[in-house]
């Protein structure tokens, strides 16, 4: 065989192989190696150095990938690290699956209230997409999400129609206090779940200064939690992340009911970093991608939590 014909197909043979390589690199996943529940107590922890953290409300919301999925964890952790807010429901059987909504309209083929179906009955329908667009991925049950999610990101279970006994006994069976943490309206709620384990991490509703001084008066753990403040970034905040960073609290401002509704990425992308410069240590979004990149400066910035970030 000619030289020249030699030096081709090995150039061939290497761009091809160049090519695969790339491609496996683009599906590799950002993943939080977070192992205890130490861990991710410190990975919470309010040090004045950190990076904004983004947290994807539902999971995120890209055309052809339907919120609370599997699927579209998967997707935003090839972009971005993040952890996800997840809304767990239950069937009429019992079994937890993820589902924001009480009925199953608007994000599935299904119709009517989900507590009407058994899980066997829920396997037949699939998830939509926010634009309304059938996907193949079906409802998941919390403990499958739970199971993919070890060692890869941490999930937010938000409080919907669930007991809390119920949420607290399958963290429990899945040994999963690592990595799961939990969203709370009350202290109240919070003083039940410290009940149960007290090495349970939260992220509580305090947005204004009486709700703060509940959890105070609670002795709530404040090195075991995050704070969500509100939707927006006002005047008020100012005196929030004062009392709460001290105690080594972080704050969340959630983009998902306010800036994401924005009609432009131009609009969404300076509402965003109007977050991370207002002094908000978590950027929640139903858009975490977008809303990661927006803020990229403020995420890729040297600190000393880099222990916690990886690729899979």
């Amino acid at each position: 065989m000619k030289p020249k014909l030699l030096n081709y197909l090995a150039l061939t043979a290497m761009l091809t192989l160049a090519s695969a390589a790339g491609g496996l690199a683009q599906d590799r996943l950002n993943v939080l190696k977070i192992k205890t529940a130490k861990d991710l107590h410190a990975y919470f922890k309010y040090t004045g150095n950190d990076p904004v953290l983004i947290a994807g409300h539902r999971g995120g919301m890209v055309t052809g990938f339907p919120e609370n999925s599997i699927a579209t964890f998967e997707n935003t952790l090839k972009h971005t690290p993040a952890f996800f807010e997840i809304d767990p429901r239950l069937t009429k059987d019992s079994v937890m699956v993820l589902m924001h909504d009480a009925t199953l309209d608007r994000t599935t083929t299904g119709t009517g209230k989900l507590s009407n179906y058994t899980y066997e009955e829920l396997k037949k329908f699939r998830l939509k997409d926010a634009e309304g667009n059938v996907t193949d991925f079906p409802i998941p049950t919390l403990s499958e999400v739970i199971e993919w999610a070890r060692g890869k990101t941490v999930l937010n279970l938000d409080h919907k129609d669930v007991p809390l006994a119920m949420t607290a006994a399958l963290i429990r069976k899945h040994k999963a206090d690592a990595f799961v943490m939990l969203t709370v309206h009350s202290a109240a709620e919070m003083q039940y779940y410290l009940s149960q384990n007290k090495n349970h991490t939260f992220s509580a509703f305090i947005r204004n200064r009486k709700e703060y001084e509940d959890y105070e008066k609670a002795n709530a753990p404040f090195s075991q939690m995050i704070a969500y403040i509100g939707p927006h970034v006002k005047p008020e905040n100012k005196a929030l992340y004062e009392l709460l960073n001290k105690k080594g609290t972080m704050c969340m401002i959630s983009a998902a009911s306010s800036y994401d509704k924005l009609k432009t990425a131009d609009e969404r992308k300076a509402a965003y970093q109007a977050i991370a410069k207002d002094g908000a240590s978590i950027l929640e979004s139903d858009l975490p991608i977008e809303a990661a990149e927006a803020v990229k400066e403020y995420t890729q910035k040297a600190h000393s939590k880099q222990r916690f970030f990886g690729k899979k």
